[in-house]
C-alpha cells in the first residue's frame, strides 16, 4: 500500500568500494522506511584490475546500475509515492576520477573507448600514480611559486586527482586527446542525476576539490595554468575546462 502521510522523504546513497547502499528516511522524525544494497556486478569479477601494479578501475555503468536498482528497490519497499520525496544526497569514496568526453558522457561509453580501463573512474585505491605524486611534491617545494600542497599538510597522494590524471594522460595517448575533463565520483553521479547537459555549467563539491584538486579560496580556486603546465601541458589547458567555484553540500 501507499504510505499518504503528509510528511516528506529523503533518499541517501553511500557508494562504497563493493556496492552502494541506499536509505530512504522520513524527513519529519528520522524513521527508516527501507534500505537496500547492490553489488558492482564487473567490480566482483575484478574487471579493468591489476592488483600486481595497484590499479584499481571501476566501470561507471557499475554505479548507474546500483543508482537504479537501489532508488527503485527503496521506493518499491516503502510505499512511499515518488514524489514525496524532496531530496537525493550522495557520498562516495574519493579521490576517484573519471575522463568525460566534450559532450560530457563518461568517457568509456564513447567508440573506441568500451573496456579501457584508462577510459574508467580511476578509484581511491588505484595506485599507479606513485611515482607521478612524488613529482607533484617535489616540484611543489622547489619551483620558486605558491606551494599548493600547504593545505594538504605538505604531501599530495598518488590517490588523489592531479597525479591520476597526469599518469592517465602519460600513459594513454587516446584518453589524453578524448578527455576533455575529468569528474569526481560524486559530481559525476549529481551531474547524472540532474541531467546534466554539459559539464562546464556543473556545480562542483568543495569536498572533493579541496585536499584532492588543491582547490582554495585563496589562490582564486585550481592551481594556476603555469603551475600545472609544469607537469604536462594538457593539465594547464585542462584548468579551463573543470571549474572556479565550488559548492557545499548544503547547496542544491
Amino acid at each position: 500500500m501507499n504510505h499518504t502521510s503528509p510528511n516528506k522523504y529523503v533518499i541517501g546513497l553511500d557508494y562504497g568500494t563493493d556496492s552502494v547502499r541506499a536509505i530512504l528516511v522520513d524527513a519529519h522524525n528520522g524513521t527508516e522506511m527501507a534500505t537496500h544494497v547492490h553489488w558492482y556486478q564487473r567490480w566482483k569479477k575484478k574487471a579493468y584490475c591489476n592488483d600486481a601494479i595497484n590499479q584499481f578501475r571501476q566501470h561507471p555503468l557499475d554505479h548507474l546500475e546500483g543508482l537504479e536498482s537501489t532508488v527503485k528497490a527503496v521506493i518499491k519497499d516503502s510505499g512511499v509515492n515518488a514524489s514525496d520525496i524532496k531530496s537525493i544526497c550522495i557520498d562516495t569514496t574519493g579521490s576517484s576520477p573519471l575522463p568525460l568526453s566534450k559532450d560530457g558522457k563518461a568517457l568509456v561509453f564513447t567508440p573506441g573507448f568500451e573496456d579501457n580501463p584508462n577510459a574508467m573512474m580511476i578509484l581511491w585505491k588505484d595506485h599507479t600514480a606513485i611515482k607521478e605524486a612524488e613529482e607533484i611534491n617535489r616540484i611543489s617545494a622547489t619551483y620558486g611559486g605558491i606551494n599548493y600542497t600547504k593545505y594538504v599538510g605538505g604531501i599530495y597522494s598518488s590517490e588523489w586527482f592531479w597525479a591520476k590524471i597526469l599518469h592517465i594522460i602519460r600513459q594513454d595517448e587516446k584518453v589524453k586527446s578524448a578527455a576533455y575533463t575529468w569528474m569526481e565520483h560524486c559530481d559525476y553521479l549529481t551531474y547524472i542525476l540532474v541531467g546534466g547537459q554539459h559539464p562546464d555549467a556543473f556545480k562542483r563539491s568543495r569536498c572533493a576539490a579541496g585536499h584532492k584538486a588543491m582547490w582554495h579560496k585563496s589562490w582564486n580556486g585550481l592551481p594556476d595554468e603555469a603551475y600545472l603546465s609544469l607537469f604536462d601541458p594538457y593539465l594547464g589547458d585542462l584548468r579551463a575546462r573543470l571549474y572556479e567555484d565550488t559548492f557545499t553540500s548544503d547547496t542544491a
